[in-house]
This record gives C-alpha cells, sequence and structure tokens, in this order.
C-alpha cells in the first residue's frame, strides 16, 4: 500500500473514481440497511453524473493514484441553520476502514468548515458504524429526523457539531 494523502478534487479521472467510491459506498455501507432490491436500482452511470455536477467542495483520499474516499461539504441546507456548514457525504472504500481514513477527510472537512458555529450532518439511524464515527468526531444528536424513502422508508437524523 502507498501513502494515502488528501487533497482536493481536481481531474476527470478523480471525479470517474469518486463516483465509483460513491456507487461501491453505498453498496457496502447499507447492504444491511436497504432493501438489496434498492441498492441495486442505483448505477455507476448516476453516481457519475452526479459526481460531475458536484465537483465542487469535495475533498478525496487517495492511495497512490487511486481515490479510496472523498467527502463534500458546504452551506447548511436546512433552514434552521441557516449559519452553519454541512458534511453532505463521506464515503470510504471499506477496505479502507479502520485506517484513520474518515477522520482525516472529516478533519480536512471541518476545517473547511471552520468559519461556521456550527456542522451538521444527516446519518441513516440505523447506520450504526457511521453514528458511532460522527460521534467520535463530536458530533451530537439534536432531535431532528426525517423519514427517506430508499426501498423501503427509514429514518435519517441530524447531529450537530459545535466548532
Amino acid at each position: 500500500m502507498k501513502t494515502i494523502f488528501i487533497k482536493n478534487l481536481e481531474t476527470d479521472e478523480e471525479i470517474r473514481q469518486k463516483a465509483y467510491v460513491s456507487w461501491k459506498g453505498w453498496q457496502e455501507a447499507y447492504a444491511e440497511i436497504l432493501d438489496r432490491s434498492f441498492l441495486c436500482t442505483l448505477s455507476l452511470e448516476r453516481n457519475l453524473n452526479n459526481a460531475v455536477r458536484w465537483k465542487d467542495n469535495t475533498i478525496i483520499a487517495k492511495d497512490g493514484d487511486r481515490v479510496i474516499g472523498f467527502v463534500v461539504c458546504g452551506p447548511c441546507r436546512d433552514e434552521d441553520l441557516p449559519d452553519a456548514g454541512e458534511v453532505y457525504a463521506i464515503y470510504i472504500l471499506s477496505k479502507y476502514y479502520d485506517q484513520k481514513v474518515g477522520y482525516r477527510l472529516m478533519h480536512a472537512a471541518l476545517e473547511r468548515l471552520q468559519s461556521y458555529r456550527k456542522v451538521v450532518v444527516w446519518v441513516l439511524k440505523e447506520n450504526r458504524r457511521a453514528v458511532r464515527f460522527y460521534q467520535r468526531c463530536g458530533f451530537c444528536f439534536d432531535g431532528r429526523e426525517k423519514e427517506l424513502p430508499l426501498g423501503k422508508p427509514v429514518l435519517d437524523v441530524r447531529m450537530i457539531y459545535d466548532n
């Protein structure tokens, strides 16, 4: 394994690789949470379209020339927190779990969002691994939740980090 480094998303190849990490991340992170039939409807092509549309404010983790994780952040989309930042997405290939890649990406995102007093992240309540990760990063539940139709209704809960 080469040295893992964190950088801004820049090239078309990195965008393509980010799309793969996003697609694979959904398959790996949500395999026990979402219906298999729903996960099968998610395509790599759709993720590529999203990766091209949402390439700004993306920080990636690379192992050599391969993108292995990413985080996307920016202003909070929640109307009740107009002056907060938000981590929109963070995904790491499961092969790189427990190697501090997620912490390094989150640290980079929080550094980028340091001008905000609060930072928001939404997480599927059943995604216990992600919830524990966010808690270790300093995020706490604030009581807000919403139901998402992801093949079946699932609960998305909001966590807040105070800068």
